[in-house]
């Protein structure tokens, strides 16, 4: 297991750091760092674990993940396969508003930016209406340098400042405050739920990965998480459900993505589904298919 909180090697003639990337997979380990991140994800699927929240990501998605909030871009499993020639590639920036760029944030310009890092401390998911914006945003801070950079990452800032009704990635009660020891803890007992959804996963299961007795383990996972365990497993179970129900061409699909993703019945299937996405398994793919198609008359 690597360790949990994550250092960024910051070069000493830059106050932003960005970076693009083109890999196997997304970095497999729940982390956490100073600096706020902004990521698009150019390519790749899976999902987003970030505080107590989980949701799923694709192509076109623009993240602000707050500073020390521990996350995770969690490929999906095809990317771990060997020669699947699937790949991820993602553009991200780096920055501590409380570190070597105080001083710009401290000035009477900035009250505006400072107030949404603030107010979005833990971070949200960006609007699809501003996705490209702040992409092609994110595209030309990396391709600069010296004080086009910083003049680019204002402007990048103030875009922000813009946004509306954005997506909060935790809970308003989060807080980031977790020991590095609960973090690896915290980061085993993910990386098991995640590598082992499809199987049958049993609360002692679980409980001896983190060392605790069931009943401590209920307790420890709810605090940190916001969810019951069982909550957890399912949402994973069904957010890998809804990707493999629009890629099936058999009539019997269903059927085999209920068992294919760890449910041991079509009915118990159908109730979870239900309730997390608000549809029925065939209603999903019925809605699905009938926007993909419309979409194509225009």
């Amino acid at each position: 297991m690597k360790v949990f909180p994550f250092t960024l090697l910051v070069p000493n003639d830059k106050s932003v750091i960005s970076e693009q990337i083109k890999l196997p997979h997304f970095y497999p380990y729940l982390h956490r760092h100073e600096e706020y991140q902004v990521t698009w994800v150019e390519e790749g699927e899976g999902m987003l674990i970030a505080g107590n929240n989980m949701l799923a990501f694709k192509p076109g998605d623009v993240f602000l993940i707050g500073g020390n909030v521990p996350h995770l871009f969690k490929s999906n499993p095809e990317y771990f396969i060997g020669n699947s020639g699937k790949v991820i590639k993602a553009c991200s920036l780096y920055f501590n508003p409380e570190g070597i760029m105080s001083s710009v944030f401290d000035l009477p310009e900035m009250k505006c930016a400072k107030s949404f890092l603030q107010k979005n401390k833990n971070g949200i998911k960006i609007p699809k209406a501003c996705t490209q914006q702040l992409a092609d945003k994110l595209l030309a801070i990396h391709k600069s340098e010296g004080m086009e950079l910083l003049f680019k990452f204002l402007e990048l800032l103030d875009d922000f400042t813009t946004i509306k009704s954005a997506e909060p990635l935790c809970s308003a009660n989060y807080s980031s405050n977790i020991s590095e020891t609960e973090g690896i803890r915290l980061s085993n007992i993910i990386n098991y739920i995640m590598q082992n959804y499809k199987n049958v996963i049993t609360l002692k299961d679980v409980s001896e990965i983190a060392f605790m007795t069931p009943q401590a383990f209920c307790r420890y996972f709810k605090k940190h998480t916001g969810r019951k365990f069982i909550s957890f497993l399912n949402e994973v179970r069904i957010n890998e459900a809804c990707k493999n129900l629009i890629l099936g061409k058999k009539s019997d699909c269903i059927s085999l993505v209920a068992y294919s993703t760890g449910f041991n019945s079509i009915t118990n299937f159908n109730r979870v589904f239900k309730s997390i996405t608000g549809n029925s398994p065939k209603d999903y793919v019925n809605t699905y298919y009938r926007l993909s198609n419309s979409s194509h008359l225009f």
